[in-house]
């Protein structure tokens, strides 16, 4: 490591990325195989995260996805709750709920969702690099092997470890595109030829290429340079977000620990391993960085280091600028509570949106510009325009029925058989006694049906004609 960029001081480390030299040339990191006690929980949290991505589209709720996210034709089921382009609403309003949340969490805990939730760094550093220490060894044997000379052990490896990472791909870009298109979908996809599903074929082996390319070769370069997220950071993080940070109070001056020598050093004994371990490449004791995905692979080696020199744990921690500098650690800052608010306020309109949400939409209006129709034996009709939007996934055979007096209902165009997650449109009569009719609008019920139940009861008027006089179309 350069001398000059040991300086908890020197900011010159910002003025490039670690993973790239001065002539813009890939360095290649090994990072040191991780373990400890958040290696631990972030194991488990992963495969928690991976057992959701391929066991969670295979959950069906009344014979339907439990959850299936299709973008292109703007359907989406969520916890078995069917949202289709009429519900585009509280897509958009969640969408927005959940921008904010990760805005919040990265106030207040920085880029936990970095390093615990996001699937780049799950199947990066819990799929593919678990692969590669499998295969190929620790960091310093993957150098040793990419140094070697092309033999058939060298050729063995490399060749079964490219082979398991695109296997790998293409289950992970089959789990995914499970959750675009369904298992029903899927399934159709690996049994017929290729000609009758070559759009998911396609979409599956670029979902495929694109994984693969990721996990062997961009890997943390995803991070560094295309997702827009470690740049946002910097307008969101202040100095008392929870970050991870080097107690450069406590670590200062760095210095090896020498026998029989009288040393004033900090507990920084300038090991390197936080560094080594780093699967961005960078020395988090310069400070907070724009490549830190907070994966705390530097916690856990800092503690066991301090653990064998019988030093206190805890050099490199979870914690904010302001509790390194003053002792005092402050969640709740104002920032952190307008966020909050903003978030509580937010979701409490799409809980109330969904709580409700009916299965159904209807709208039964007059038909303007007509004016009331006699009919035979002393009877009058208007006409109505009808609209019902079917939100389930189920076809719905419907009914009218006045609710509030005798006449009858007559269907002449449309069909209002629902079918799922569309849009049903007709027109029909009411036909009603003339002398039902007493006054210039006169109020009906008109009962909607659907499998026998009563679905909603639409209020409207009725235009009548009171003695010889046919009234206009206004309600």
């Amino acid at each position: 490591m350069n001398e000059k960029n040991s300086s908890p001081n020197n900011e010159e480390f910002r003025d490039h990325l670690a993973t790239v030299t001065e002539e813009g040339k890939r360095i290649w990191i090994y990072p040191k195989k991780p373990k400890g006690k958040f290696h631990r929980f972030r194991v488990v949290a992963a495969i928690i995260l991976l057992a959701v991505l391929f066991f969670v589209p295979f959950i069906k709720v009344n014979g339907h996805p439990f959850m299936l996210l299709d973008i292109l034709n703007r359907k989406f089921i969520l916890f078995g709750i069917a949202f289709g382009p009429h519900d585009f609403h509280l897509f958009v309003l969640s969408i927005i709920g959940l921008i904010i949340s990760i805005f919040l969490f990265t106030v207040v805990y920085g880029r936990i969702f970095c390093g615990w939730i996001c699937p780049q760094t799950i199947f990066m550093e819990m799929v593919f690099r678990k692969v590669e220490y499998l295969i190929e060894g620790d960091a310093n044997k993957q150098r040793a092997l990419n140094k070697a000379p092309w033999d058939a052990a060298k050729l063995f490896k490399k060749i079964s470890k490219h082979i398991i990472f695109f296997i790998l791909a293409f289950a992970i870009a089959n789990a995914l595109l499970a959750w675009v298109i369904g298992v029903d979908a899927l399934g159709e996809l690996i049994s017929k030829p290729i000609p009758e599903v070559f759009g998911r074929f396609m979409a599956m082996m670029i979902f495929t290429a694109v994984t693969y390319f990721m996990g062997a070769y961009f890997r943390e370069q995803v991070c560094t340079m295309i997702c827009p997220y470690g740049r946002l950071q910097g307008v969101m993080l202040d100095p008392d977000s929870i970050v991870i940070h080097y107690d450069n109070k406590r670590g200062e001056p760095r210095g090896k620990i020498r026998k029989d020598v009288e040393q004033n050093n900090g507990d920084c004994i300038d090991c390197h391993l936080c560094v080594d371990v780093c699967p961005t490449g960078i020395d988090i004791r310069n400070g907070t960085q724009l490549e830190c995905v907070n994966c705390t692979a530097c916690i856990d080696a800092c503690d066991e280091v301090m653990t064998k020199v019988k030093r206190p744990i805890g050099l490199i921690r979870y914690a904010s600028k302001n509790e390194i500098e003053t002792g005092v650690r402050k969640v709740f800052t104002p920032k952190a509570i307008g966020y909050t608010v903003v978030l509580f306020l937010l979701f409490s309109l799409i809980a109330y949106l969904l709580t409700t949400r009916s299965d159904f939409e209807l709208s039964i209006v007059r038909t303007a510009g007509l004016l009331a129709q006699e009919q035979p034996d002393n009877k009058i009709s208007n006409l109505y325009d009808v609209k019902i939007i079917n939100k389930t996934f189920n076809t719905v055979p419907t009914t009218l029925e006045l609710n509030n007096m005798k006449g009858e209902i007559k269907v002449v165009a449309g069909d209002l058989t629902l079918r799922p997650q569309e849009v049903s449109e007709g027109k029909f009569f009411v036909i009603l006694p003339q002398d039902k009719v007493t006054k210039l609008n006169t109020p009906i019920e008109v009962a909607v049906k659907a499998n026998g139940k009563t679905i909603d009861v639409i209020k409207t008027s009725f235009l009548g004609k009171i003695k010889g006089r046919k009234l206009n179309s206004e309600n």
